[in-house]
């Protein structure tokens, strides 16, 4: 797949390697961040092509079909603070850390220009604006929409820098808790395959010949019947790192409905993983900082179901 930039708008064109496919799903699946809605506008107002030609949403195409997709230039985002509770877990002047509920999305993208933790952090600190980029309100890292946990924001540039450093040298620990399909074996382990962008579904990550290294270490804290409860540690940042290394070991996490089992009765709405604790150095003193975020109640209650005897 090709992609070029222009002033405004950027183009991406892709040939059709499996055929009988919707074109509004197919273009869907290899364009990230863009929503079938979207697709079915960008058809309808001509900026999608087969073969130079128009065409409709419900086109099937063909194996060796040329489709090119012409995206307009969105206009920038206007970030609003909005009163959107927040728990924070720590706050002193250079540094805030936040425990996202799952379904909280963390940046505003054209899809959700809004209800985002970057305007609630805004809300609660509006002298971070410009911390970052005018989106980013001092965020350093993300969690996927459905991970609960820990977050870091940083007040200030000198502080995002320094932690984004970091992040960079792997200084971070970040400590997460997974509920799994099946009795994971070995026990403890480490998962160590390259990430990179599924070749069919470009909204999907997968272990691929080529990705980006990951490293991914993991340790079974309890046992149930057809689940078990992992302690994971993430030694490098990829996009959906954990929930791609655990499905790939054949242990998806319960409730992912992208890497995992769709058919599942256990949780609905989330998947169960959370960022429960986080060590890093505290820019300002020096000094090693650790923080914890419980399982919220949902996570909690799944937990209670499985030790039920």
């Amino acid at each position: 797949m090709a992609d070029e930039q222009a002033s405004s708008e950027s183009v991406v064109s892709f040939t059709v390697e499996c055929g009988d496919e919707r074109l509004d799903k197919a273009v869907a699946g290899r364009v990230e961040d863009l929503s079938r809605s979207s697709v079915q506008h960008l058809i309808k107002t001509g900026e999608i092509t087969v073969d130079g030609r128009l065409s409709k949403p419900s086109y099937r195409v063909q194996v060796g079909d040329e489709v090119v997709v012409r995206v307009p230039a969105e206009a920038p985002l206007r970030v609003v603070p909005e009163d959107i509770p927040l728990d924070v877990v720590y706050e002193d002047d250079v540094m805030l850390v936040v425990n996202k509920p799952a379904g909280l999305v963390v940046h505003p993208a054209p899809g959700h220009p809004s209800g985002t933790l970057v305007n609630a952090v805004l809300a609660r600190c509006p002298q971070i604006a410009q911390v970052g980029g005018a989106d980013r309100a001092g965020i350093v890292h993300r969690l996927d929409k459905d991970t609960s946990g820990l977050i870091l924001v940083a007040k200030d540039e000198a502080t995002r820098a320094a932690l984004q450093r970091q992040f960079k040298r792997r200084q971070v620990t970040k400590i997460y808790l997974a509920l799994v399909e099946g009795r994971v074996s070995p026990r403890e382990g480490i998962i160590e395959v390259p990430i990179g962008r599924h070749k069919r579904n470009r909204k999907k990550m997968a272990v691929v010949r080529g990705g980006r290294r990951a490293r991914t270490m993991y340790r079974a804290t309890e046992f149930f019947d057809r689940h078990t409860l992992l302690e994971v540690r993430p030694r490098t940042g990829r996009t959906h790192q954990v929930r791609v290394h655990l499905a790939w070991l054949g242990y998806p996490v319960v409730g992912d409905g992208v890497y995992g089992h769709r058919r599942q009765r256990l949780l609905r709405g989330r998947h169960f993983l959370h960022a429960a604790r986080l060590r890093c150095t505290h820019p300002s003193t020096g000094e090693e900082v650790e923080f914890e975020a419980p399982l919220p109640p949902e996570l909690v209650a799944v937990l209670k179901r499985l030790r039920q005897p």
